[in-house]
């Protein structure tokens, strides 16, 4: 029987002290390239990795290419799972496995041989080896080779189309949480879940979660002989080896008269019902800024609109639509929520801190105003949450302990001379001020302006605390002075506060502002009545 790889230009030969890593396929030996067919039978050495008691699958794959005297390097595992006795973990055991391989290949690329490492699939796609070429690739001469990739051997098994027009694809290890792997299966058009076997239980249950079940295929052995298809809902988990795939194909939504993509229909719960918008605040950082109520609408809408990273961060479950977007389209997400509302659906339209501090909550009250005889009947119900401002202040001490301002540096939607003039306005009259929005990659010089009209009316003693990524894990807090702040340490991870006059710093750090009215330090008197 022929495979397809008996002719192959000499041009392709392996070259001495060349290290290559050449990608075999998913298994059918007739996926082999020409170019990767003619370097296996012109290397004088052959490396492939294999799981400790197995033969190696990429070796199966090309074995029938090896030269007769080509020396072959079987580079095994130490470890298949996270469970090691090695002080570094599984990933130290790993990492010292991989500089034994390239000491091993090392070896014969400076003797002048030419070595070439198999790889099922595509070498640079979950392949092992990218840590050999990332140890060897700055000593020695190497070429990648790219295979046929299981994801495209499982999406040609599953035969439908992958993903169509502007679906995004989105390739997903089966080793995530179920909540984590469930949140991004229902955020995305179409997926490919990897690395199952004994995870395949929890890839089932995430696939539940995020009502992909019934859409998923499951695909064994892709390309082989003894390939298997299956709806991934009939699968036994205990019969899923590692060498197989879930293929969640995006979804075949005829186009209209003007060739866009139809949105998945509401459910229609009940005949004549109206649901209710719920605008929720998640508050800053995670999850245990959410209030209780927050929690309880999200466990009970149907659906969730939001700018994409604040839909993240709302767990996923059955029976609930993700409808993620972009950073500059309120008022559409509130229409698409009002529309949702009018088709007897329940919605969530979140957003980070309150929703009605520069958030989502103004916007939606904005789309409804656009008709008002044709939304007045949606209820629309704000949820509060905790403001990056307050919990800024809260980790500085007491920041905002007196009377403060909120002011967003973004011109988006006001004149930037408007913007000024409200911002120097509440420090001469001695409010302490949040700035939302303080510096972008478009708005680079802008945050630098605002401090030199801030100078112009505040003393430099002023203390300025800036807060960046409040309530996460990379959270920081630096306080300085408006003198020496800098505008180019901001950007639009940080929220700044620039304190009122009498805004102090305690012995330990911690920064207060008063709740009565001292006299202003001398030094400020000029600058606060405009100099």
């Amino acid at each position: 029987m022929s495979t397809g790889l008996e002719a192959h230009p000499s041009r392709y030969a392996a070259e001495a002290g060349h290290l290559y890593g050449v990608g075999v396929g998913p298994g059918d030996p007739g996926l082999i390239t020409r170019r990767a067919a003619a370097l296996i039978e012109s290397a004088d050495v052959i490396a492939y990795h294999q799981a400790p008691k197995r033969p190696s699958t990429a070796r199966t794959i090309a074995a029938e290419l090896f030269s007769d005297d080509v020396i072959e390097e079987a580079l095994a595992y130490p470890v298949t799972t996270g469970t090691t006795s090695h002080p570094g973990g599984y990933y130290g055991a790993l990492a010292d496995f991989y500089d034994e391989c390239a000491q091993r290949l090392a070896a014969h690329l400076e003797a002048g041989r030419s070595v070439v490492v198999l790889a099922e699939g595509d070498p640079l796609f979950y392949g092992s080896f990218m840590y050999v070429h990332d140890l060897l690739r700055e000593r020695f001469p190497t070429e990648v080779v790219p295979g046929v990739t299981s994801v495209a051997a499982a999406s040609a098994a599953a035969a439908g189309g992958l993903t169509r027009h502007e679906d995004v694809l989105t390739v997903l290890p089966g080793t995530l949480p179920v909540e984590e792997l469930a949140r991004r299966l229902a955020d995305t058009d179409a997926a490919v879940v990897m690395k199952l076997g004994r995870t395949f239980a929890d890839v089932r249950e995430a696939l539940r979660q995020a009502g992909l079940l019934e859409r998923a295929v499951y695909i064994e052995r892709a390309s082989r002989t003894d390939q298997r298809v299956l709806p991934a809902a009939e699968v036994d988990p205990a019969s899923v080896p590692y060498m197989s795939v879930v293929v969640v194909p995006g979804l075949d939504r005829r186009a209209d008269a003007a060739g866009r993509a139809r949105p998945k229909a509401p459910r229609h719960t009940e005949p004549g019902r109206v649901g209710t918008i719920h605008v929720v605040g998640l508050g800053p950082g995670g999850d245990d800024r959410t209030s209780p109520e927050a929690s309880a609408v999200l466990g009970r809408v149907a659906h969730v609109i939001g700018y994409a990273p604040y839909v993240a961060r709302v767990p996923q479950r059955p029976g609930l639509t993700r409808r993620p977007s972009g950073n500059t389209v309120e008022v559409d997400r509130g229409h698409e929520a009002l529309e949702l509302a009018l088709a007897g659906d329940d919605v969530a339209v979140v957003s980070g801190g309150d929703a009605g501090v520069f958030g989502m909550a103004a916007a939606v009250f904005e789309a409804a105003e656009t008709d008002p005889q044709r939304y007045s009947v949606v209820p629309i119900n704000v949820v509060p949450g905790i403001t990056a401002a307050h919990a800024a202040s809260a980790l500085a001490g007491a920041l905002l302990g007196a009377d403060h301002a909120l002011i967003s540096l973004s011109d988006r939607l006001k004149p930037w001379d408007v913007l000024v003039d409200r911002l120097t306005s509440a420090v001469r009259a001695d409010l302490a001020v949040a700035l939302y929005n303080p510096r972008s990659r478009t708005r680079s010089d802008q945050f630098g302006e605002a401090l030199v009209a801030v100078r112009a009316v505040a003393a430099p003693e002023r203390v300025v605390v800036v807060a960046r990524h409040v309530g996460r894990p990379e959270e920081e807090l630096r306080v300085t002075t408006l003198g020496e702040l800098d505008p180019e340490t901001v950007d639009m991870g940080c929220l700044v506060v620039i304190g009122a006059s009498s805004t102090r710093v305690s012995s330990t750090g911690r920064v207060w502002t008063p709740r009565y009215v001292d006299e202003r330090p001398a030094g400020e008197s000029h600058a606060s009545d405009g100099g």
